[in-house]
């Protein structure tokens, strides 16, 4: 079927942390699935709220869709343009003179 995506669940770490020194949310995919450009991870599950001053390490299910062929390839090309434009940089002393 043309424009289908393969689309699998698998299990996940989930590891959020709310303190002085970091503000921070990490998921791990179990079984070292790599995500390639526009593949898209979806975990499952309540929302996840950490108070102030405190860590969080839990575990869910997230399901992941795989790009398509077009897809990742824009993805790409959209994510090249938005690197070049950190490029952008002046060098004058903003004098004119």
């Amino acid at each position: 079927m043309i424009g289908s995506r393969e689309r699998f669940d698998v299990g996940c770490t989930i590891e959020v942390e709310n303190t002085f020194d970091s503000l921070h949310a990490h998921v791990e995919l179990d079984g070292n699935v790599e995500i390639d450009a526009g593949d898209e991870v979806l975990v499952h599950g309540e929302d996840i709220r950490v108070p102030y001053g405190q860590k969080l390490t839990l575990r869910r299910q997230a399901t992941v869709t795989r790009a398509g062929r077009i897809t990742r390839f824009m993805t790409k090309l959209g994510a090249h343009f938005e690197l070049t434009e950190l490029y952008e940089v002046s060098f004058s002393s903003g004098r004119r003179l």
